[in-house]
């Protein structure tokens, strides 16, 4: 949420080898601020490097979620999106007319899915939240 990740890092620390292209695609990756789909990406990484095809780009991408890396969300009514996968967790809002994506994190509701589960006879053990809105106006 805001904290820039290593992707080249966590690569060399999987055991992957790290050809020029996918050094470039892991740099533009360390650099987002937003969650992009493979087509966003590949325009950010063709403007560093044009000679990288968006064939190596879905073929980066999927290496690097197999190997944890990258975490893939499907929001719903939109392509594949992906973020660094990071060690704390926080969930997402999602803006249906504009397409951004809010992170956040809230104690309070996270307490509230535990004991949730715990009231159903579980251990929570991962979850993901996804709110779907529209921006408030000043007349709602």
């Amino acid at each position: 949420m805001g904290v820039a990740i290593d992707i080249e890092a966590l690569c060399l620390a999987k055991g992957l080898r790290i050809t020029e292209q996918r050094r470039v695609i892991a740099r533009v990756l360390s650099e987002v601020d937003d969650h992009p789909d493979v087509e966003a990406l590949h325009r950010r990484v063709a403007a560093v490097d044009p000679r990288i095809s968006i064939a190596t780009v879905y073929r980066t991408v999927k290496l690097f979620e197999e190997a944890g890396i990258l975490e893939r969300h499907d929001f719903q009514g939109g392509r594949s999106r992906y973020e660094a996968r990071q060690g704390e967790h926080h969930d997402h809002l999602i803006d249906i007319e504009t397409g951004a994506v809010i992170e956040f994190h809230d104690a309070e509701l996270e307490e509230l899915q535990r004991r949730i589960a715990e009231r159903l006879g579980y251990r929570l053990a991962d979850h993901r939240m996804e709110l779907y809105g529209v921006a408030l106006r000043p007349e709602d």
